[in-house]
């Protein structure tokens, strides 16, 4: 049973809702935490339940407590996991390919979320009044790298406030085909369903239903004129953000037949899109320190690298020597 609070409202205080008062002067537990109190009945005045919405003044003493956690629906399943940062309140982890970040249709017993019920097995207070881990924000399927989960409601609700309000940085890396003509770029253009394949993002007029986006990317390593390697920031969360941008630049991913990738003779084909969610740059919302998270390049991304390398290098040597003979007959 949780313990019963005690809160006196302060003398001269003026009348307010019983709900607003207490989420008011606790602010570490979150409105929702509260109406689960009212509902429960678990919140008295002079002895007596009451609702959220009655009435108190100065010199009143309210008495709560709240609810048992529940526990989650799902079953944990001891699934390794990459840790990058951790503590009692939250935790970064560097997210395998193939692994499905949230439990839905289709989904097995092997989500992240499942994974962290595990990991976190007696660390988590309740998220929403249910033991599960809060993930504000997910990576696709294919999709590396960093992936932050709240173990409190109130980490829940300051993580929930820094990627609304885009107060963050996320940086990806991407192998796109092709050379860009430009060393770097920003890509503003609203993004929507595809009007034609509704299961697919596409770039689409404001005034069509595309939401505004926003992608910064630089190069960081040219592969001839086959492929390029870019670092892409992202300003918004949209579907699918980087993969639709970069088409649009007539350079689609590695490995993303959905949004106009194809296969060349000459390049060895990836299993998977290759993007990687490789930095994370936030503020805890519970200490207020920045918290700098990095995943490093997984090994498939590292090794079509090297094998792209390898690919370049002795076209890159012939033309080296054309052009010192061209130079030693001039």
């Amino acid at each position: 049973m949780n313990p019963r609070i005690e809160y006196a409202v302060p003398a001269g205080a003026r009348r307010a809702r019983a709900d607003k008062v207490l989420a008011a002067a606790f602010p570490e537990h979150s409105r929702v935490a509260f109406q689960r109190a009212f509902a429960a009945g678990l919140v008295s005045l002079r002895g007596r339940a009451v609702d959220r919405s009655q009435t108190v003044a100065g010199g009143d003493v309210l008495e709560f407590s709240f609810p048992e956690t529940q526990a989650a629906a799902l079953r944990p399943a001891e699934i390794p996991l990459t840790v990058l940062f951790e503590d009692e309140h939250l935790l970064a982890i560097d997210k395998p390919s193939g692994m499905v970040v949230h439990p839905g249709a289709g989904t097995g017993e092997d989500t992240l979320v499942h994974a962290l019920l595990a990991h976190c097995r007696g660390g988590l207070s309740g998220v929403g009044g249910v033991e599960r881990p809060g993930i504000v924000h997910r990576l696709d399927k294919d999709t590396t790298g960093v992936v932050v989960a709240a173990k409190t409601d109130a980490a829940h609700r300051g993580l929930s406030v820094q990627f609304a309000e885009r107060s963050l940085q996320k940086e990806y890396m991407a192998l796109v085909a092709g050379a860009p003509a430009l060393l770097s770029g920003s890509i503003v253009k609203a993004i929507g369903r595809n009007p034609r394949q509704r299961h697919k993002m596409a770039v689409v007029e404001t005034a069509a239903g595309g939401r505004d986006a926003r992608t910064d990317w630089t190069v960081v390593e040219r592969f001839g004129p086959f492929a390029t390697l870019i670092r892409c920031r992202i300003y918004t969360g949209r579907t699918h953000q980087i993969r639709v941008h970069l088409k649009s630049l007539g350079h689609s991913l590695l490995g993303d037949a959905a949004y106009g990738w194809k296969a060349h003779p000459d390049l060895p084909a990836p299993a998977r899109v290759m993007l990687h969610a490789e930095h994370l740059m936030l503020t805890h919302p519970i200490t207020g320190r920045p918290l700098d998270l990095r995943a490093p390049l997984p090994a498939d991304f590292a090794e079509l690298m090297r094998a792209l390398r390898q690919l370049v290098a002795p076209k890159a040597a012939l033309r080296r020597r054309a052009q010192g003979k061209a130079k030693g007959r001039d």
